[in-house]
């Protein structure tokens, strides 16, 4: 289990990296903007990412 952890991380870290390596400019604009979103839009939009992951998960295995 732990094995698959650490490999779950890692393929995180690469998908994260994409965009501040091709577009570096984009990213950095990117981050700009959540300064601009409320922290419930942020808790939600948080939220709805662990439910896909979750949900795809469960499809997955």
């Amino acid at each position: 289990m732990w094995h698959d952890l650490a490999v779950a991380f890692c393929l995180m870290l690469v998908i994260e990296g994409i965009l501040p390596f091709i577009d570096p400019k984009r990213w950095r604009r990117m981050l700009l903007m959540l300064d601009e979103i409320d922290d419930t839009t942020m808790r939600l939009i948080g939220l709805s990412s662990m439910l896909a992951g979750t949900i795809l998960l469960m499809i997955i295995n």
